[in-house]
């Protein structure tokens, strides 16, 4: 038997916690992915912040489903020791937050450059934020994102299969296989085993985010899969329908600032098009 649990990215609706649980609960929606929140990035809070933020959401009966972290989302020729201390100081934050899920990222790789060039560093790299969360309980969650190493599904499986680390897993995200000319059926099938996070989110044939089920990502066949399989977990919404707080400091594809901005509104037609699929 298969469970699937909504979430969202809701600071794509607004980046006040109280608007964006406003909105949530208009759909129904209990559980956030928490990247932006009262105006910064929650790998930015401090930690006076966080328990203050997991107060109200207690208040209102919300729980977080992942910390949305930057956390990888540097070059790969970047020092990386302010970004082990982020991580650490995020390890922090989740606990405080009461999740089990960090979403992380393998590096930006200079755009002139092979990839695995930079495989033994995005490896060392990975094995620091393995040991910083040894003990933690904490499942650090690789998600396939455009220009990192881990862009596509081979490279992915390599850099989870070379980790061998029990708490390391992968999100998976179709709207960004797509984007980097990846066939999402056949991500789907490589990683599979190594799945524990879906985001929600499509594109179509030109690599525009639309909703799910509009573009060529396979998001009704992926979700068919899963829960044949009796996947248990979280669909976190990721709309990127409209431009929001933050978006310019994690997305590089300039895609994105032509788009009119967005609120509650781009949110319920991403609420709508999950919930026509999941019916």
């Amino acid at each position: 038997m298969s469970q699937f649990i909504v979430s969202a990215f809701a600071d794509e609706i607004d980046m006040d916690l109280k608007t964006q649980m406003d909105v949530l609960d208009t759909h129904e929606m209990k559980f956030i992915e928490m990247r932006g929140v009262n105006g910064q990035n929650v790998s930015d809070l401090t930690l006076e912040e966080a328990k203050e933020i997991k107060k109200q959401l207690e208040i209102r009966g919300f729980q977080v489903s992942a910390i949305g972290s930057p956390i990888g989302k540097i070059g790969i020729e970047d020092s990386f020791e302010a970004e082990l201390d982020k991580f650490k100081h995020t390890l922090e934050i989740a606990k405080i937050l009461d999740t089990r899920y960090i979403r992380m990222f393998s590096f930006f790789i200079p755009e002139d450059k092979n990839p695995e060039d930079y495989f033994e560093e995005v490896i060392r790299r990975w094995r620091a934020y393995i040991e910083a969360a040894v003990g933690t309980g904490m499942i650090l969650l690789h998600e396939n994102e455009k220009n990192i190493y881990g862009d596509t599904a081979g490279r992915c499986l390599k850099l989870i299969e070379t980790l061998k680390c029990d708490f390391v897993k992968l999100t998976f995200d179709p709207a960004n296989f797509v984007q980097v000319g990846q066939d999402t059926i056949g991500a789907y099938e490589l990683l599979k085993d190594y799945i524990a996070y879906i985001h929600i989110k499509d594109a179509d044939q030109a690599g525009n985010v639309v909703p799910a089920g509009y573009g060529i990502g396979n998001v009704k066949v992926i979700l068919d899969n899963l829960k044949h399989r009796g996947y248990e977990g979280f669909l976190s919404l990721e709309p990127h329908l409209g431009q929001f707080q933050g978006l310019e400091n994690f997305e590089l594809d300039d895609r994105y600032q032509k788009l009119p901005p967005s609120g509650a509104k781009t949110f319920a037609v991403a609420a709508a098009a999950l919930k026509k699929l999941m019916k």
